[in-house]
Protein backbone atom coordinates (compact mmCIF):
# COMPACT_ATOMS: atom_id res chain seq x y z
CA UNK A 1 0.00 0.00 0.00
CA UNK A 2 1.33 3.43 -0.71
CA UNK A 3 0.63 5.15 2.23
CA UNK A 4 1.49 8.70 0.54
CA UNK A 5 -2.26 8.21 -1.28
CA UNK A 6 -4.93 8.82 1.17
CA UNK A 7 -6.98 6.16 1.67
CA UNK A 8 -10.53 5.93 1.60
CA UNK A 9 -10.72 3.91 4.94
CA UNK A 10 -9.35 7.24 6.03
CA UNK A 11 -11.98 9.05 4.44
CA UNK A 12 -14.65 6.86 5.83
CA UNK A 13 -13.47 6.97 9.03
CA UNK A 14 -14.20 10.75 9.12
CA UNK A 15 -17.14 9.94 8.11
CA UNK A 16 -18.34 7.51 11.06
CA UNK A 17 -16.59 9.93 13.43
CA UNK A 18 -18.99 13.28 12.19
CA UNK A 19 -21.81 10.64 12.89
CA UNK A 20 -20.77 9.00 16.38
CA UNK A 21 -18.62 12.08 17.89
CA UNK A 22 -18.33 10.19 21.41
CA UNK A 23 -15.81 8.76 23.24
CA UNK A 24 -17.48 5.34 23.40
CA UNK A 25 -17.31 4.81 19.60
CA UNK A 26 -13.98 6.28 19.03
CA UNK A 27 -12.22 4.10 22.23
CA UNK A 28 -14.17 1.22 19.97
CA UNK A 29 -12.78 2.08 17.08
CA UNK A 30 -9.02 3.49 18.27
CA UNK A 31 -7.16 1.25 15.55
CA UNK A 32 -9.00 2.63 12.27
CA UNK A 33 -8.51 6.63 14.06
CA UNK A 34 -4.58 5.32 14.18
CA UNK A 35 -4.72 4.12 10.80
CA UNK A 36 -6.10 6.82 9.53
CA UNK A 37 -3.86 9.13 11.62
CA UNK A 38 -0.48 7.52 10.48
CA UNK A 39 -2.01 7.21 6.51
CA UNK A 40 -2.26 11.45 7.03
CA UNK A 41 1.28 11.46 8.52
CA UNK A 42 2.77 9.64 5.47
CA UNK A 43 0.80 11.87 3.29
CA UNK A 44 2.43 15.58 5.13
CA UNK A 45 5.74 13.99 5.10
CA UNK A 46 5.50 13.02 1.51
CA UNK A 47 4.34 16.88 0.72
CA UNK A 48 6.42 18.04 2.67
CA UNK A 49 9.13 16.75 0.79
CA UNK A 50 8.27 18.09 -2.77
CA UNK A 51 6.87 21.11 -1.39
CA UNK A 52 10.76 21.80 -0.51
CA UNK A 53 11.71 21.34 -4.00
CA UNK A 54 10.50 24.89 -4.65
CA UNK A 55 10.03 26.13 -1.50
CA UNK A 56 11.53 25.94 1.81
CA UNK A 57 9.35 25.25 4.96
CA UNK A 58 9.66 25.33 8.48
CA UNK A 59 8.34 21.70 9.46
CA UNK A 60 10.26 18.96 9.05
CA UNK A 61 7.82 16.48 10.02
CA UNK A 62 3.74 15.52 9.28
CA UNK A 63 3.52 14.55 12.68
CA UNK A 64 4.25 17.99 14.06
CA UNK A 65 2.42 20.04 11.47
CA UNK A 66 -0.59 17.58 12.34
CA UNK A 67 -3.77 19.38 14.31
CA UNK A 68 -5.22 17.68 16.99
CA UNK A 69 -8.53 15.90 16.17
CA UNK A 70 -9.74 16.25 19.79
CA UNK A 71 -11.74 19.77 20.45
CA UNK A 72 -11.42 22.19 23.05
CA UNK A 73 -14.92 21.98 24.88
CA UNK A 74 -13.98 24.45 27.85
CA UNK A 75 -15.12 27.19 26.20
CA UNK A 76 -17.57 25.99 23.56
CA UNK A 77 -20.92 25.58 22.90
CA UNK A 78 -20.23 22.77 20.85
CA UNK A 79 -19.27 19.77 23.34
CA UNK A 80 -18.62 17.19 20.74
CA UNK A 81 -15.03 16.02 21.82
CA UNK A 82 -13.81 15.58 17.66
CA UNK A 83 -13.31 17.47 14.87
CA UNK A 84 -13.83 14.44 12.52
CA UNK A 85 -11.02 16.31 10.11
CA UNK A 86 -7.34 15.79 9.61
CA UNK A 87 -5.55 19.28 8.84
CA UNK A 88 -2.21 20.41 8.99
CA UNK A 89 -0.21 23.87 8.41
CA UNK A 90 2.98 23.70 6.82
CA UNK A 91 4.79 27.50 7.27
CA UNK A 92 7.28 29.06 4.93
CA UNK A 93 11.35 28.98 6.83
CA UNK A 94 13.41 32.20 7.69
CA UNK A 95 12.19 35.63 8.06
CA UNK A 96 12.45 35.94 4.30
CA UNK A 97 9.95 34.40 3.58
CA UNK A 98 5.76 34.69 4.88
CA UNK A 99 2.63 33.40 5.26
CA UNK A 100 1.64 29.43 4.41
CA UNK A 101 -0.34 26.67 3.36
CA UNK A 102 -2.81 24.46 5.09
CA UNK A 103 -4.54 21.40 4.27
CA UNK A 104 -8.14 20.41 5.52
CA UNK A 105 -9.26 16.94 4.72
CA UNK A 106 -12.79 16.26 5.59
CA UNK A 107 -15.12 14.29 3.51
CA UNK A 108 -17.35 16.57 1.95
CA UNK A 109 -15.10 19.61 2.39
CA UNK A 110 -11.43 19.35 1.50
CA UNK A 111 -9.53 22.01 0.05
CA UNK A 112 -5.95 24.10 0.61
CA UNK A 113 -4.91 27.13 1.34
CA UNK A 114 -2.42 29.00 1.17
CA UNK A 115 -1.59 32.96 2.11
CA UNK A 116 -1.71 35.15 5.31
CA UNK A 117 -4.12 34.08 7.78
CA UNK A 118 -3.05 35.88 10.67
CA UNK A 119 -0.51 38.20 9.48
CA UNK A 120 1.12 40.15 12.03
CA UNK A 121 1.12 43.98 11.88
CA UNK A 122 4.59 44.24 10.05
CA UNK A 123 3.53 42.07 7.11
CA UNK A 124 0.05 43.68 7.33
CA UNK A 125 1.66 46.97 6.48
CA UNK A 126 3.64 45.71 4.01
CA UNK A 127 0.94 44.16 2.03
CA UNK A 128 -0.69 47.30 2.23
CA UNK A 129 2.40 49.43 1.38
CA UNK A 130 2.82 47.28 -1.71
CA UNK A 131 -0.90 47.23 -2.67
CA UNK A 132 -0.75 51.24 -2.68
CA UNK A 133 2.26 51.55 -4.56
CA UNK A 134 1.58 48.92 -7.73
CA UNK A 135 -2.23 48.76 -7.27
CA UNK A 136 -2.41 47.60 -11.12
CA UNK A 137 0.01 44.70 -10.99
CA UNK A 138 -1.82 42.76 -8.07
CA UNK A 139 -5.05 43.41 -10.16
CA UNK A 140 -3.17 42.16 -13.10
CA UNK A 141 -2.06 39.28 -11.22
CA UNK A 142 -5.39 38.21 -9.50
CA UNK A 143 -6.68 37.98 -12.69
CA UNK A 144 -4.05 36.04 -14.69
CA UNK A 145 -4.75 32.33 -15.37
CA UNK A 146 -3.27 30.70 -12.97
CA UNK A 147 -4.99 32.25 -10.05
CA UNK A 148 -8.32 32.01 -11.87
CA UNK A 149 -7.75 28.34 -12.73
CA UNK A 150 -6.57 27.26 -9.11
CA UNK A 151 -8.15 29.45 -6.92
CA UNK A 152 -10.91 31.60 -8.63
CA UNK A 153 -10.41 34.47 -6.42
CA UNK A 154 -8.52 36.19 -3.24
CA UNK A 155 -10.48 35.53 -0.24
CA UNK A 156 -9.96 36.76 3.63
CA UNK A 157 -11.80 38.93 6.52
CA UNK A 158 -11.79 42.85 5.87
CA UNK A 159 -11.87 46.23 7.89
CA UNK A 160 -15.21 47.47 7.67
CA UNK A 161 -14.57 51.01 5.71
CA UNK A 162 -11.06 51.84 4.69
CA UNK A 163 -7.85 50.88 7.38
CA UNK A 164 -6.05 53.36 9.60
CA UNK A 165 -3.51 55.68 6.78
CA UNK A 166 -5.97 54.83 3.49
CA UNK A 167 -8.71 56.72 2.17
CA UNK A 168 -12.19 55.67 1.97
CA UNK A 169 -11.62 56.53 -1.62
CA UNK A 170 -8.37 54.91 -2.44
CA UNK A 171 -8.35 53.77 -6.05
CA UNK A 172 -7.68 49.99 -4.64
CA UNK A 173 -9.74 50.47 -1.26
CA UNK A 174 -11.06 46.89 -2.26
CA UNK A 175 -7.61 45.23 -1.97
CA UNK A 176 -6.84 47.44 1.16
CA UNK A 177 -9.39 46.65 2.84
CA UNK A 178 -8.35 43.00 3.44
CA UNK A 179 -6.71 42.03 6.42
CA UNK A 180 -6.16 38.38 5.62
CA UNK A 181 -4.77 37.43 2.51
CA UNK A 182 -6.01 33.36 1.58
CA UNK A 183 -6.05 31.26 -1.68
CA UNK A 184 -8.57 28.14 -1.69
CA UNK A 185 -8.92 25.24 -3.61
CA UNK A 186 -11.60 22.40 -2.87
CA UNK A 187 -11.09 19.09 -3.62
CA UNK A 188 -13.83 16.62 -4.03
CA UNK A 189 -13.78 12.93 -2.06
CA UNK A 190 -12.30 11.50 -5.37
CA UNK A 191 -10.07 13.62 -5.85
CA UNK A 192 -8.70 13.26 -2.54
CA UNK A 193 -8.35 9.41 -2.90
CA UNK A 194 -6.58 9.53 -6.26
CA UNK A 195 -3.06 8.44 -6.42
CA UNK A 196 -2.50 11.58 -8.06
CA UNK A 197 -3.31 13.86 -5.15
CA UNK A 198 -0.21 14.74 -3.74
CA UNK A 199 1.47 15.48 -6.96
CA UNK A 200 -2.34 17.51 -7.66
CA UNK A 201 -1.58 19.40 -4.43
CA UNK A 202 1.88 20.24 -4.47
CA UNK A 203 1.15 21.56 -7.96
CA UNK A 204 -1.31 23.94 -7.03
Amino acid sequence: MNNSVIQKSSLKFLKDLSLNNNRDWFNEHKSQYLDAHQNMISFADALISEVNKHDTIEETSGKKSLYRIYNDVRFSKDKSPYNPRFAFGLQRASKLRRGGYYVNIKPGNSFMACGFFSPDPEDLKRIRTDIDLNADKWKRLLKSKGIKDNFWELQGEQVATAPRGFAKDHPAIELLRYKQFLFRHDFTDKEVTADNFLKEVNRI
